[in-house]
Order: structure tokens, then sequence, then C-alpha cells
């Protein structure tokens, strides 16, 4: 699985266009979530992608230690990918409404196949943020139907990030979202799971336990009736990669079922092999109502994303106009997406790219604890599947954060950069959530680009 790029820069970006560029970027473009100035005239543009590694227009090789945003699965340079969305786009690109193409039908299926509910049905749509609308709709919907009809609050944890779009960001209302209110009426906020520092005090496990506890208690409190939904990650990134022991999502799906409320799990970022198992949940033995997918789905290489129902859910929308579940997304599912995902999945199956997950996420966890060799490592947190964290912090023995004016939000990402690695996530907490093809070799030129990167910031810092 190992990859390299042998090719340079395309001729025609030379000095001139390339400074071009920078002025065009920097007059007329946003970058997501990201201060223009921060950027301006310095935006780093790249050309090529092979495996894990990217090029720049400048001809310098980086690897990426974030897989893009989450989500660069089978890794860049897949032409088998780019030969099913020509071959789509070129047939048909897109039906007349309210018809369909073999590739949505090709992935229903497939998806339902890999999925542990085998009678499942998806609701495709164009990115997370979409899917996680039309969970949340879809679940209160639901409860409609099942004599809920008052069913509208939606429980999430503080902290968590599940999207971008006016209703998203008031589950878990994470400030990296910026929620701009008014949000969403009956969101509701309970304790999120944090396994470096615990909420309460007391055994991990019990305190997991006391954890999902807390959202028995808001849905007695604000009277079950009215509780449509559960949204959580299983593995929250956007909190610091905290993985919960297999209790605590047992029993939310306890709670769920006691209440009858419908349980989502966000798998934007955890689905499709990423913990090292088709799906997340599976580490635990649980099945969630409805799981809402993006990213891995077709690794970025189109967007599109899903709600995917158990079929306990979705045949309460067989039936009558009443059932009938009114939603439409105009690019939701579209075809050259729907082919990219089925030829992204092929790969995955061919290279067995779940199970490599499995192997290298467990390689990558034991590589970083050398880590703790550093004063400023205060936990290391990973080992299901390629995602972890490295999180620093001024005092190990009372896991003091760094104080904002240190800067480690902008100091290590230029740290890192310099060793050739790029993250996007690296601050108080490293993230490293990168392709699923990685190998050994690859794995060791991340540690030790961290491992340099630390140095020469404890240097600078005087520790």
């Amino acid at each position: 699985m190992a990859s390299t790029i042998t090719s340079g820069i395309p001729e025609t970006l030379n000095g001139e266009r390339i400074e071009e560029l920078q002025q065009i970027a920097g007059d007329h473009m946003f970058m997501h979530a990201v201060q223009i100035n921060d950027w301006r005239g310095n935006l780093r543009i790249y050309v090529k992608g092979e495996g894990v590694w990217v090029e720049d227009v400048h001809g310098n090789r980086h690897l990426d230690a974030m897989a893009g945003l989450w989500y660069k699965a089978v890794g860049y340079g897949r032409k088998e990918i780019a030969d099913a969305v020509y071959a789509q786009m070129t047939a048909i690109d897109s039906p007349p409404a309210g018809s369909s193409t073999i590739p949505q039908i090709e992935l229903a299926g497939k998806v339902a196949e890999l999925y542990p509910d085998h009678g499942a049905r998806s609701f495709f749509v164009s990115g997370g943020s979409e899917a996680v609308e039309t969970a949340v709709k879809m679940a209160k919907k639901y409860s409609q139907l099942n004599g809920k009809g008052g069913a509208f609050k939606v429980v999430s944890r503080r902290y968590s990030y599940h999207g971008g779009t006016a209703m998203a960001v008031s589950l878990g209302r994470n400030p990296a979202a910026d929620p701009m209110g008014p949000e969403m009426p009956g969101a509701l906020h309970v304790t999120n799971w944090n396994s470096y520092r615990l909420p309460f005090a007391g055994d991990p496990v019990d305190v997991a336990v006391k954890c999902a506890n807390e959202i028995e208690e808001v849905i007695v409190h604000q009277g079950p009736e009215t509780v449509a939904a559960i949204i959580a990650e299983p593995i929250s990134a956007a909190y610091g990669i905290q993985i919960p022991p297999a209790e605590y999502w047992q029993r939310l799906r306890e709670i769920a079922d006691k209440y009858d409320v419908v349980l989502i799990a966000d798998e934007v970022i955890t689905g499709f092999g990423r913990t090292g198992e088709w799906f997340a949940p599976t580490n635990w033995g649980v099945q969630p109502d409805i799981t809402v997918v993006a990213k891995a789905i077709t690794s970025g290489y189109a967007p599109l994303g899903a709600a995917i129902a158990t079929k306990k859910i979705a045949d309460a929308f067989v039936g009558g106009p009443k059932e009938t579940f009114r939603h439409l997304i105009t690019f939701g599912g579209h075809p050259i997406a729907s082919a990219a995902a089925l030829a992204n999945l092929k790969i995955f199956e061919r290279e067995d790219l779940v199970g490599n997950s499995r192997r290298m996420g467990t390689y990558l966890y034991e590589k970083l604890q050398g880590l703790f060799s550093h004063k400023i490592v205060g936990d290391v947190r990973g080992g299901l599947g390629l995602l972890a964290a490295v999180e620093l912090v001024s005092d190990r023995e009372n896991k003091t954060p760094f104080p904002v004016d240190a800067g480690l939000p902008k100091k290590l990402p230029k740290m890192l950069f310099d060793r050739n690695m790029v993250s996007f996530r690296a601050g108080d907490v490293i993230a490293i959530c990168p392709p699923l093809s990685i190998n050994k070799d690859e794995i060791d030129f991340i540690v030790d680009a961290i491992d340099g990167a630390l140095d020469e910031l404890e240097g600078e810092l005087g520790i």
C-alpha cells in the first residue's frame, strides 16, 4: 500500500501564475472556518495526490495525516473512481425528477449489505450536515407516526459537532460551529464523555454509565412523549477523539428502547471503516435506529451523505400520503457521487481497508506511546482503528491545558508542515486521522514528525 509521487508540478504553474491564483483567492474566496487574513497571499494550493501524499504548486510533498477533512479513506489518486464518475457522467449525469439511476439503486443495496441491519433503507443527501438534518427530521416524523405527536425534542452532548447548518449547530452547540441563534427549539444538551478528564469522580465505566444516565434524567424531566431522538457520535472527534467504553453506548441503546426514543449515531467521521469496523457501534454490539454517514462513503471523491434507517424505522414510512417522508435534497444521492461511492467501496473490499484500519490503528496507538517522553504530552487516545489524538498540557500531573496565549493552534501546524506533514487539527490536541490505506512506514513518518515538532515546541516554550 506504499505510494510515491514521481512527477513534478504542471509546467504552466510558473511563479507568475501562482501569484495570480493567490490574488484571485485572496480577493474572491472564503476558506471554510478560517480567517481570511490568516491565509491571504499564502494559501496552500495542491495540484496532485497519491496514497497518503499530496504535492503543492511548488513541488513540495507532504503526508496528509488528516485524510483531507477526515474523509480520504482510500487515499488520493484512485483513477478507477475517476473512471467510474466519467462513465456515469457520459451515460446519464442525472435522471428526471422522481426517477433513479442504476448506481443510486446499487449503492442503496450495497450499504444495506454492509450495514448490520440488512433490511436498512438509505436516504441519500449531499454531505454530513444534510444527513444530520435528514436523520433528525426522520426521527421526528417517525415519532409522530408512532403515537408521539408532540415529540420534537432532541438530546445531544455538549461540545459535540453535528454540522454547520442552522439546525445542526444547535446539537451539541460546539463553539467551532459558531451557533448564531435562534437555535432549534427542543435542543437539549447533556454531559459529554471525556476519557481524559472524567466528568465525575469514579471508575471510568461507572462514570460513562452515569453520563448516559443523565440522558435518561433529561428525558424523564422533559417528558418522554416530547422527546424524539438522542444523537451522539460513537467517538467525539470535535471533543478531542473521546473513545467511550462499550457500556456507554449499550446504555444509550437501553434508554432509547425504554422511552421509545430514536437513537441516531452520527458516523460522518467514523462510518465506513475508521474504527476497524464498517460502523463504529458494531465494536460494542449496538445497533442504532438511524446512522448518519458521509465523508468516507466516497472518500471525498464526490459529495455524498446518507441517513441509513433500520428496517423498523424505514417501514413506518411505507403506506399512504400520511406516512410519506416529505423530504427532498436536489443533489442528494447524485448518480455521479453514487458511482464514485460504489467504486470507492470496491477498493475497500479488495484491499481490506477496514482490516487495515484495525491493524494499523493498533500499530499507530502503540507507536504514539513513545511520545510520553515529552513532558507536555498528557494523554494519548486511540487503539480503535485509525483515529487517534495526542493531548498536550502545561502540567501533566494536574492535566492543566496550555493558556490561549501560548498559541499552540498556530504554532504546531506550521512545525508539522515544516516536517512535511499536513494537519489542520493540531493545537492542545493533535488529531490523527490518516487514509485507511496507510502503511507502517507512513505511520512512522507521522509519529517522527510529531516527535520533532514537540521537541521544537518545548524548546520554544523553555521546557
